[in-house]
């Protein structure tokens, strides 16, 4: 027997509607790439959406049809995450940080009709257009007044598509399940690979992220992601930022340490998304110009480990709680977090700390277990180890276009971290499947060495690598970005570790250089560090 409920769908678009019914006047942000800032509204970011899909309209889009943006974070950008999956199209967000092969790669395997091309990227399409043999047009995200002088055929100016376009739409009603967004992995090794999202997933990913187990947002949040909406969607913020209501602040391609301190100064912002490598760049600003008082009061940190002397330098130095989460492109992005509730904020400092280097727990949807080498569940106790799986209603079932299921093996999505689950459900990394050192036939954790390192008052970065080695096949070799004026020996960093870890993890040998390689997103490149040191202690 089934319940007397109504049959409605959950769609993108009525995330928006209900900001213009419920928050219409809550301010939404931009810093554009003309160099203005820019000062909007829920009501007139649904009035600009609707001129856009008008627009789409009149330029034969059609339901299925993937849109691709090479953009930043600005008004336009979020117009076009309503618009384009609000008449039933794809929006696919092209990660302009990617070698030109790959997206010349992924433009094509999506098959993409229409590229909205920010103006810095304009000149990285110009060589690829020819290649591009879907693309019908290019849009540049601009007024006519900054529109470059560019060889891009087939092209239109954003500003002038939508001038004249009415401020409402008729948006169709469709199955929640029909595809919204498609985002592709980073692909470090390989072709990236396409995530396809459902409106039904993201609307119920957005739900969760607004909720208190995941970024706890309300009408008093200010929001500010500074992870890029080319990337897992911003982390869901242009979704729930709306329906919580809060102010959200958009940067643009202002990822520098003075450019995030002058919006959160101007704009009070509360709370921050990204990565750690985001919020080592602002502390670094912040070190040289000796700020210490700010509005921030939590920076949700995921994409990478979250270093303990991050944790312990943000909370003593701004007092600034840094709110660990965890997630990939396959899942939505957000899984897990440990927001500030009660409990934790009543632990020791030393305990909260090192939950705060955890991943936090699951948010309701979100079901995770751990796997050995066989296959067999491995028990949540907080010290066995295994591969991470996990399972929702916002998680990848595969892989865009490709018939290889080996990640999503019996209904699960196999992460490729090796993680473990206490009993209270809060889940640590222990590191990447790719990235442990395995020396001797046992395990070595890189993330649990960088973890230490980082609490170094001469460190500014670092990152762990296995090394070759004759007798052990492998053996940790550290690499440390020192902070400035300051120097520090190999000798130092064994004095540091020692009594801390077990002395057989101790690194062979530590390596000092200006700056670590890094993807479009922030995440540290550790095969770039394995080709290039990964044979240093083999004679």
């Amino acid at each position: 027997m089934l319940g007397n409920m109504m049959d409605t769908q959950l769609l993108i678009i009525d995330l928006l509607r209900h900001a213009r019914d419920r928050h219409p006047s809550q301010a939404v942000v931009s810093r554009r790439l003309e160099g203005d800032i820019h000062r909007s509204d829920y009501a007139q970011i649904w009035q600009r959406s609707s001129q856009l899909a008008h627009a789409l309209d009149a330029l034969a889009v059609k339901p299925g049809d993937c849109i691709a943006t090479l953009a930043w974070n600005t008004h336009r950008h979020m117009e076009l995450y309503y618009a384009v999956s609000g008449i039933g199209a794809i929006l696919h967000t092209v990660n302009p940080r990617l070698f030109s092969e790959q997206i010349d790669y992924i433009i094509n395997h999506a098959e993409d009709k229409i590229v909205f091309v920010d103006l810095p990227f304009v000149k990285l399409l110009e060589p690829l257009q020819d290649k591009l043999t879907s693309v019908k047009a290019f849009v540049v995200m601009t007024d006519r007044a900054h529109m470059p002088d560019t060889s891009l055929a087939q092209l239109y100016c954003f500003e002038e598509l939508i001038e004249a376009q009415p401020t409402d739409y008729d948006w169709p009603r469709f199955d929640e399940n029909t595809a919204a967004a498609l985002c592709y992995t980073s692909g470090t090794t390989g072709n990236p690979k396409g995530v396809l999202y459902s409106h039904r997933a993201m609307v119920l990913h957005a739900q969760a992220t607004a909720s208190r187990e995941l970024l706890d947002l309300d009408t008093h949040t200010v929001l500010m992601p500074m992870v890029a909406m080319y990337h897992a969607g911003a982390w869901g913020a242009p979704y729930a930022a709306p329906l919580a209501g809060c102010k959200l602040v958009l940067p643009g391609a202002g990822m520098d340490g003075a450019s995030m301190s002058e919006l959160i100064n101007s704009e009070g912002v509360t709370v921050g998304l990204g990565v750690p490598t985001i919020w080592l760049t602002l502390h670094n600003h912040w070190a040289d110009n000796d700020v210490s008082n700010t509005t921030l009061e939590r920076v949700c940190v995921g994409g990478a480990a979250s270093p303990l002397g991050m944790v312990k330098l943000y909370q003593e130095r701004y007092g600034i709680y840094w709110q660990p989460i965890w997630g990939m492109t396959e899942t939505g992005p957000l899984a897990t977090s440990l927001p500030p509730t009660a409990d934790v904020m009543a632990l020791p400092m030393a305990e909260r700390y090192r939950q705060q280097t955890s991943a936090g727990r699951a948010a309701f949807g979100v079901e995770m277990a751990l796997f050995d080498a066989d296959d067999q569940r491995v028990c949540h106790d907080g010290t066995a180890t295994g591969e991470l799986r996990v399972r929702g209603p916002w998680i990848s079932s595969q892989y865009y276009r490709n018939d290889d299921l080996s990640a999503f093996p019996d209904g699960w999505l196999a992460t490729g971290d090796i993680a473990v689950i206490d009993p209270n459900g809060t889940l640590r990394v222990v590191d990447r499947k790719k990235d442990v050192i395995k020396s001797g036939g046992e395990w070595i954790s890189s993330l649990e060495i960088e973890n230490i390192v980082s609490q170094h008052p001469s460190v500014n970065e670092c990152s762990v690598i296995g090394a070759r080695h004759e007798k052990w096949d492998e053996r940790p070799v550290l690499i440390v970005v020192p902070n400035k004026n300051t120097s520090m020996t190999h000798e130092d960093v064994v004095a540091f570790l020692d009594g801390k870890i077990a002395r057989w993890w101790t690194p062979d040998q530590t390596i000092f250089i200006t700056g670590l390689p890094k993807t479009g997103t922030g995440k540290v490149l550790k095969n770039e560090l394995r080709e290039q040191y990964g044979n240093v202690l083999v004679s």
